[in-house]
């Protein structure tokens, strides 16, 4: 960092000046590596430094607890953090109430992942008053849109640690500067490369104008700045940082970040907003990441992007998804990965190459989440998805012969401003001819700050509620049927846990992304057997393994 600033006050307690003078030296932020993610790896170990030193006084663990709201790449996201917490001496767990650390990865998508996360802070103002130590971080897309960390800040003002998406790497940095803080030494940037929509770099001018006269008053204050939450969100980056610690959730599979952001801005939709414009990692990078995951062991990886059909077209030498995939298909036959999926995909940038290339792939699975939002080509154009219906059907049906096997998901919005009944006639039509194998629907939620939350024609709640209702009973019944096509054929299941309601069963999916249960026990955790598909459930099916 430039122009690096460091103001440090003598503050009571005998840790705070054991952890002052032994850890936190003075000269270690000058000291760390300005490349990343080696600055990262040193953050982590001095963190680690500080946990060890309270791991041994009170001689006991110290547990971290992240909650994720929202896509696969924020899944992603806390994996990192997990690994990251891990490695700084944390052992994960699931009990947010009796956590050391806990980290809320939030969604801004839909309106109610916001009113989750306000119930999850409510629940936790009584026990960070019990236990003040405990440390509380919010990151994610929410915490992008300034009026949203304003709220936090004044809200919920027991939160420690507020960052966003673009400088989601600088976790283990962020938080050091956190425990600093907490001792009494303020650290931060002066000069910024980055313009910042939220940051609590006032705090350290503050303490700097209290630290010249010494009364009882200042040193009040001192310590009141000490307590307050360190904030830094920027509005945007080219950064891309990705060779961090990792904790995966299922060792056997992982997803691959291959692109940030998205530049499409349709009009309901807030992701361009917080997460900036499309960024593409290097095709090698990539590459090499999927062979180290193959030497560890993962079965299946899924190629993971706001819209991974548009990949490499900002690189300096442009590839198309449809190469990337190719490449993958290639390198997971040498390393041992024997399954790849992706998402998601535009219906708008879904190439004839793509198509190609997943028909001839060894081991791309036979699975495309397609995303509708609406079969109405004028609530298309409304919601400025760049594609009629007439145009989407024409994908599907290339898919379909290309690959008749072929197992099709999509996004559906139901209650877009201005969406009439016929329009919405329109998008049940689509659902009949494609027979979507599953669906994720959707009440439209209005975003502030997108165009269609300034739309005047807004739909009555009780009339987008039926619409929902049978939008759902229609999916439901096609799904059905389309599960009772596999009836009694033999597939290979990967199975990933023992089954939450029978631990008699275990757990897995077929390469459409069924769901699938059988008798078994956890050692089938990780492995590929084929399965005969014995009773069809809508969702899911009971199997025997062959």
């Amino acid at each position: 960092m430039e122009a690096l600033q460091i103001l440090v006050k003598n503050t009571t307690g005998r840790d705070k000046k054991v952890i002052r003078e032994n850890i936190l030296d003075l000269n270690s932020y000058k000291e760390a590596p300005s490349n990343e993610p080696e600055r990262q790896y040193y953050f982590i170990k001095k963190i680690r430094e500080i946990i060890d030193f309270y791991k041994d006084k009170e001689k006991r663990e110290f547990t971290a607890c992240i909650t994720t709201f929202g896509c696969q790449m924020n899944s992603r996201d806390s994996e990192k953090i997990s690994g990251i917490l891990t490695e700084a001496g944390y052992i994960i767990t699931e009990n947010e109430l009796e956590a050391d650390f806990v980290l809320f990865n939030t969604c801004t998508i839909r309106e109610n992942a916001n009113e989750h996360l306000y119930g999850r802070l409510g629940r936790l103002k009584q026990v960070k008053k019990n236990r003040p130590e405990m440390v509380i971080a919010i990151c994610g897309c929410m915490m992008q849109e300034a009026d949203e960390v304003d709220k936090m800040r004044t809200k919920y003002p027991y939160v420690d640690l507020i960052f966003g998406t673009h400088n989601f790497y600088m976790f283990a940095e962020l938080y050091y500067e956190l425990l600093a803080k907490r001792a009494g030494i303020y650290i931060s940037a002066e000069s910024k490369k980055h313009e910042m929509v939220a940051s609590s770099d006032n705090d350290l001018h503050k303490a700097e104008k209290l630290k010249n006269y010494d009364t009882k008053k200042n040193k009040d204050e001192l310590q009141k700045l000490n307590t307050r939450p360190v904030v830094s969100v920027w509005k945007d980056t080219e950064d891309i940082v990705e060779e961090l610690p990792s904790l995966r959730k299922y060792p056997f599979k992982q997803g691959v970040n291959i692109m940030f952001g998205c530049n499409n801005f349709c009009s309901y939709c807030i992701v361009p907003y917080v997460r900036g414009r499309e960024k593409s990692r290097l095709p090698e990078e990539i590459i090499k990441e999927i062979q180290k995951l193959g030497k560890d062991g993962v079965k299946e990886i899924m190629l993971l992007g706001q819209n991974v059909n548009s990949y490499g077209k900002n690189l300096e030498k442009p590839m198309s998804f449809a190469e990337l995939l190719k490449l993958v298909d290639e390198e997971a036959g040498k390393c041992g990965i024997e399954r790849i999926r992706f998402m998601t995909s535009h219906p708008k940038d879904l190439s004839d190459e793509l198509i190609e290339v997943m028909k001839n792939g060894k081991h791309i699975c036979r699975q495309f989440h397609l995303p509708l939002q609406s079969g109405s080509s004028k609530v298309l154009k409304r919601m400025n998805r760049h594609y009629d219906r007439e145009g989407y059907m024409q994908r599907v049906y290339k898919l379909k012969e290309a690959m008749p096997d072929i197992s099709i998901s999509t996004d559906i919005i139901v209650g877009f401003p201005g969406e009439t009944e016929e329009d919405f006639n329109e998008t049940l039509e689509v659902c009949r001819e494609v027979e979507y194998d599953s669906a994720f629907t959707f009440i439209y939620s209005k975003r502030l700050g997108t165009p269609a939350a300034s739309y005047e024609d807004q739909i009555d709640e009780e009339a987008v509620k039926k619409r929902f209702d049978r939008l759902l009973e229609l999916q439901n019944n096609i799904s059905e049927k389309n599960c009772k096509k596999l009836l009694n054929k033999e597939l290979p299941v990967l199975f990933e846990e023992i089954n939450q309601q029978d631990k008699s069963l275990i757990t897995g999916r077929l390469e459409n992304n069924a769901i699938v249960h059988v008798k078994g026990d956890e050692s089938l955790i990780g492995t590929i057997h084929t399965v005969r598909l014995k009773e069809a459930h809508g969702f899911y099916y009971i199997g025997e393994i062959i």
